[in-house]
């Protein structure tokens, strides 16, 4: 398959002439770590001040059951990982939980659904999560699956702003982690998101088994959407038992770091969050990752799932660092469209 850009379908979405050919990412990579990071580095310090991260929270409100069969997740319902189906949360068990995100310094708070896509009586009840935690003073965020016509715009008058859907992996790769689905389903979602007028988190998940090619290719596709998302998670696989990917090489360390570096160079107004995987990489890995250009983390006990580092750790990781969280205030840059 080709390693180019997959173009938007959808009219209102359309790609601009490549200004990141596939090469021109992965000769970034190659670049000599010291020389990668200064100008990931530069890169940063022109669009974002290089001491602040933004506290993100992500809160599964339905989980487990899904019948989408990505390799990397334990809520696939065909995978035996101890995840157990359960109903969607009762509103005030969510609002409890956005309450106490923002208490401990959380500006933006995500809720995610393990569906392929939602019914519209689900849509309904995240509509009005959506309302109730917006009127907290938090950003909001959800990441539902698929969204068919007209669901984006439901959210998006619910007060959405921004809305998760990841690529996961390069095109050409993408067969080797998901048949439930296909790239152009995920290309369709994103379209209705911008269609909509709500801000698009969407990035992918390294360590899955890929080249550095193919994650060349993956930060190739989304630095060359128009305009490119304005939050990019860049994800380290957790490796969890019973999933196909169980038991695939780690990525290195390092190798992370220069995912995000290349993320950073490419989308330079981009908040580049570290997502799954902190807790394996430890406090020196992360610290590059911020030198490296990351200003955003997920923030809490648990990333739906999965483990996550704790709330102090992680306070105390960036006091060690001299780096203070964002406002509450919404940060002009990140209304600043991507050019």
């Amino acid at each position: 398959m080709s390693s180019q850009p997959v173009t938007f379908q959808a009219p209102v979405t359309p790609i601009i002439p490549t200004a990141w050919p596939v090469d021109d990412v992965l000769a970034l990579f190659n670049l000599p770590f010291n020389e990668l990071m200064f100008r990931a580095q530069t890169v940063h310090r022109e669009n974002f001040d290089p001491t602040e991260v933004e506290l993100a929270t992500l809160l599964s409100i339905k989980t487990g059951g899904c019948p989408e069969d990505c390799g990397y997740c334990p809520q696939a319902a065909r995978y035996d990982t101890g995840v157990t189906a359960q109903k969607i949360l009762p509103l005030e068990e969510v609002l409890t939980a956005a309450r106490e995100a923002k208490a401990h310094g959380a500006t933006r708070f995500c809720m995610g659904a393990a569906w392929r896509e939602p019914k519209d009586r689900d849509l309904e009840k995240v509509e009005e999560m959506v309302r109730e935690v917006k009127a907290m003073g938090l950003e909001t965020c959800a990441t539902l699956g698929m969204l068919g016509e007209g669901q984006a715009e439901k959210l998006k008058n619910a007060g959405l702003d921004y809305y998760n859907h990841n690529l996961d992996t390069a095109p050409e790769f993408y067969s080797n982690v998901i048949s439930t689905r296909d790239y152009q389903n995920r290309i369709d979602t994103l379209g209705r998101v911008r269609g909509a007028g709500i801000k698009v988190c969407c990035g992918g998940i390294v360590g899955m088994g890929e080249s550095r090619l193919q994650r060349a290719g993956l930060i190739a596709q989304l630095c060359n959407m128009d305009p490119y998302p304005e939050s990019v998670p860049v994800n380290n696989l957790v490796q969890v038992e019973g999933t196909p990917l169980h038991g695939t090489e780690a990525i290195d360390p390092l190798e992370f770091v220069r995912t995000v570096a290349v993320a950073r160079i490419t989308m330079p107004k981009a908040r580049v969050r570290l997502s799954a995987g902190r807790r394996e990489m430890g406090e020196a890995i992360q610290a590059l990752c911020f030198v490296a250009g990351a200003n955003s983390i997920f923030y809490g006990d648990k990333l739906l799932t999965t483990g996550n580092p704790e709330a102090m750790a992680d306070q105390d990781l960036l006091e060690k660092l001299g780096m203070h969280t964002r406002s509450t205030a919404i940060d002009a840059r990140c209304d600043v469209t991507p050019s």
